[in-house]
């Protein structure tokens, strides 16, 4: 009985988060849409009708491509649990590999590559159609493939050890595995984002010491003023695949690095540059970082407490399509029904996160503003607004839901009255 109501419970709640993604991104189009001719009067001036409107098809276009994503995802996650996909897995895994740890790994493996097969005629179309068609394609299939190669080792080299760790603790430390595991989980991020910047990241882009010296001092400068330490300033070839631009600094402790993309140094102004690079470094003197990390933490600590429940009760196996089998570790199982279903229960908090986010995007322009010119940042937005066709007028609903950073009218307004 306990495994039926789950069922249903998951199905409701599953139907109503597409129901509720559906109106959210019907709205965003009608919004956009009827906002596609007329260029808001902050930015009549500066941004030109034509612009505007490729912002406008650019987001419709983004906003039907993510519901046909939606529809795809969520038909694979009922046919991966309650019509029985995940089942059919594990007994035919089980039945070439055997009980054991190799099992264990092989129904992870088994379940990301699948899903990756999935996802990988629509990542094609994303890229080389919808992307191409605005002007934002700049990869080419071979590189698309090979990106994905590489991925794929990394993932495997990096994460069958770990998973390996965390079923070990799931298996043999107890009832308090979830709190072990947690603590592994953690110290793997730190570890990420210390060898992210030098060891990851340059097997996939390119990372070349920023040449131009009057730019270095402007921004050496900058960063003395607000006490800020890196190992240094880099450039990296974005270009190669994606016209979008971006500015970041990434690592942590002494290995913190700033990040220019080199489209971002082919359109902006040096002065413009610092000031987004300002708005970057806000988030880091404002604890912004540590803020998220530890929110991040905290909720991954929640989270697997849950697991660590969930795991040991039968209705959370049957009440998902799949049975338990009662002489060997379904540990492996219960961490793929938990990653797959946790997003449908937990959507609906989304706008919580934004408002955490959207604050800490004011506070970053107020921190720029305060160490370079506020128009400036704004020169540098708008141009980022509409180099990436990133829409002015979108939906307010859906912007809560969805968006990190605040609307582009109410940033900027408040930027020029700071």
């Amino acid at each position: 009985m306990a495994s039926f109501g789950f069922s249903i419970l998951f199905v409701s709640v599953l139907l109503l988060t597409v129901a509720l993604r559906f109106w959210l991104g019907a709205r965003q189009m009608r919004h956009v849409a009827a906002n596609r001719n007329t260029v808001p009067p902050q930015f009549a001036e500066k941004i030109a009708l034509a612009s505007h409107q490729k912002a406008a098809d650019y987001t419709i276009a983004k906003t039907r491509f993510g519901l046909l994503m939606l529809v795809v995802s969520s038909v694979v996650l009922m046919g991966f649990t309650l019509l029985g996909g995940l089942q059919w897995l594990s007994v035919t895994l089980l039945s070439i590999t055997g009980a054991g740890m190799v099992f264990q790994l092989a129904l992870l493996a088994a379940f990301a590559g699948i899903s990756g097969l999935i996802d990988l005629p629509f990542d094609y179309y994303k890229q080389f159609v919808l992307e191409q068609r605005f002007g934002f394609n700049k990869m080419t299939p071979g590189l698309f493939f090979a990106d994905i190669a590489k991925a794929t080792v990394l993932g495997a080299a990096i994460g069958l050890p770990l998973v390996w760790v965390i079923l070990t603790l799931m298996e043999k430390s107890g009832a308090l595995w979830w709190l072990y595991a947690w603590l592994v989980w953690s110290g793997f991020q730190l570890l990420m984002l210390v060898l992210y910047p030098t060891v990851i990241a340059p097997l996939f882009n390119k990372f070349t010491p920023l040449a131009d010296e009057s730019l270095r001092t402007r921004i050496e400068g900058l960063m003395q003023r607000v006490g800020f330490a890196s190992q240094g300033l880099f450039v990296m070839d974005g270009s190669k695949r994606s016209a979008h631009g971006n500015a970041y600094f990434s690592g942590f402790g002494a290995a913190k690095r700033i990040v220019f993309f080199d489209t971002l140094l082919a359109r902006l102004a040096p002065q413009e540059i610092e000031a987004v690079l300002a708005h970057e470094l806000g988030h880091f003197k404002l604890k912004h970082i540590i803020k998220r990390i530890a929110m991040m933490f905290t909720l991954s600590l929640g989270f697997l407490a849950l697991l660590g429940y969930l795991k040991t009760q039968i209705w959370f196996y049957t009440g998902l399509g799949v049975e338990p089998n009662p002489v060997i570790s379904n540990d492996a199982m219960a961490l793929i029904l938990f990653m797959m279903v946790l997003p449908v229960f937990t959507f609906v908090f989304g706008p919580l996160t934004s408002i955490s986010s959207r604050k800490h995007e004011f506070e970053a322009d107020a921190f720029a503003a305060t160490h370079t010119d506020a128009r400036d940042l704004v020169s540098a937005l708008v141009k980022l607004y509409e180099d990436n066709a990133s829409t002015l007028t979108p939906d307010p609903l859906h912007s809560a839901f969805y968006d990190s950073h605040p609307p582009a009218t109410a940033r900027i307004n408040k930027l020029l009255a700071s």
